[in-house]
């Protein structure tokens, strides 16, 4: 069996996104890059879909390895039926990457001896209810204090869920049935058991697999109804051996969800950064995400994506279309008549319709002593657009005759400079490693340098 992996690679894609209203100046640009989850190894991707007390889950781990041996413990608040449960196709989850994704963006300076009009000038960036059922087939093991409220089949997937009465009789049970889990779950089931949660269990039916013709496993998606709004990510600290990565995309008809049992930080945004980064966009968001999580002493979850998703500004993919949503979980839209949803600004790409869906993605880095609590999330109304947003500033190459033209081309010395320790600033890169690759000379900037610059570009 070939190794798998729970999602199928992003094929990038470059839109371009044109602005013309200066009120849409904040947010637009040519869209040039993302930076999306395939940058990380080890990163989980994981969709909800939520509005009041019913949740919609949907996960995606990154597994690799044999399908055989392919196990997934997931603490769940309630007992699932089979109606509960579905499989996802990844396409929708990489439909939410590509939207939300951090992104690139360049703008092209004007002649600065055009006359400039005011609206040429850059501003400042500033589930349905699950329904009640008894258990088809229920089974005790009393020695182990484990109960199977219920078994069934769903795709290529055997599924039992599960509940105990303590952690290391649900472990030797896992064991004893086939489920290959790491060495230490014991430690971090007892929580769960405490909270009187149960467990959903799935492995992969192998004739199953190679009967559906499916090359990689597809993502699960669960149904239930629960006070609780959290995300159970200990158990993917059993046998980690570095820090773990896991992006949610929380879909919402309010706005912006929050966790808050850890702060909630926006990623470092909107800096003019080098243009010779948009060769290493990839390297440079690792660096500067890193810079970022120790700055905030590795206890945070970052929000790098807020947006209504009737829209974007600049898209770095197509919104998602009805259908769409309601294949990543949205169970909202039948009869949403659109009301509070507010009209996309000038410049803006326009909705196909009024989705009265709102995107959170929060990109969580965990280890077991910075995060020991599984995050827990609120849902506010605050819909406040937020992206991680970097910018490539690039100046005019034009022939300059105006003393206007002079006074820019003086000034562009000290903006490369600027850009340089931004660029040092957000990701701790050595900073004449950064001038020798921006070709600026070692020292003092100066206007020689800038012919030394005009030299490079070939004119």
């Amino acid at each position: 069996m070939k190794p798998l992996k729970f999602f199928i690679p992003i094929v990038m894609a470059l839109v371009a996104v044109l602005c013309f209203a200066p009120t849409a100046w904040a947010f637009c640009g040519f869209y040039v890059s993302k930076a999306d989850a395939k940058l990380y190894n080890k990163a989980s991707q994981v969709v909800i879909a939520r509005d009041g007390d019913r949740t919609v889950l949907t996960m995606a781990n990154d597994f690799q390895g044999e399908v055989k041996d392919f196990a997934i413990v997931v603490p769940v608040p309630t007992v699932l039926q089979k109606e509960q449960v579905r499989v996802a196709e990844p396409k929708i989850i990489e439909r939410l990457d590509a939207f939300s994704a951090p992104r690139l963006v360049e703008y092209f300076d004007s002649d600065p001896c055009a006359q400039l009009y005011e609206y040429d000038k850059p501003q400042a960036v500033p589930a349905p209810a699950a329904r009640s059922q008894e258990a088809g087939r229920r089974g005790g093991t009393d020695n182990l204090g484990v109960t199977v409220e219920a078994r069934f089949n769903v795709g290529e997937y055997d599924i039992v869920i599960l509940s105990a009465k303590e952690s290391g009789g649900l472990e030797t049970w896992l064991h004893q049935n086939g489920y290959k889990i790491p060495k230490g779950a014991k430690d971090l089931l007892k929580p769960y058991i405490r909270s009187a949660m149960k467990f959903f269990v799935a492995k992969v039916n192998l004739d199953k697999f190679e009967d559906s013709g499916y090359q990689f496993l597809r993502p699960l998606q669960i149904s239930y109804k629960s006070p609780r709004f959290m995300l159970p990510i200990r158990l993917g600290m059993v046998n980690a051996v570095s820090e773990q990565d896991v992006i949610v995309y929380i879909l919402s008809p309010k706005g912006q969800t929050e966790t808050t049992n850890y702060r909630t930080v926006k990623i470092p945004s909107d800096a003019n950064i080098p243009l010779y980064v948009k060769e290493e966009f990839g390297e440079f968001y690792k660096s500067m995400f890193q810079t970022a999580y120790n700055k905030e002493d590795r206890k945070v979850a970052f929000l790098e994506y807020a947006w209504d998703m009737s829209s974007c500004d600049p898209c770095s993919a197509e919104p998602l279309s009805r259908e769409e949503l309601k294949q990543a979980g949205v169970f909202w839209l039948d009869g949403d008549s659109g009301n509070g949803v507010p009209a996309p600004r000038r410049g803006v790409r326009p909705p196909v319709f009024n989705s009265n869906v709102f995107i959170s993605r929060l990109h969580i880095r965990y280890t077991r002593n910075k995060f020991p609590e599984d995050p827990m999330f609120q849902e506010t109304s605050n819909r406040e657009s937020f992206q991680g947003r970097y910018i490539l500033q690039h100046p005019f190459l034009g022939e300059i005759k105006c003393p206007a033209g002079r006074e820019y081309r003086q000034s562009l010395p000290k903006r490369f400079e600027q850009e340089a320790q931004t660029l040092a600033k957000l990701t701790n890169w050595n900073i004449q490693d950064i001038r020798r690759k921006m070709k600026l000379t070692v020292g003092d900037i100066t206007n020689s340098w800038w012919e030394q610059f005009f030299s490079w570009l070939g004119l």
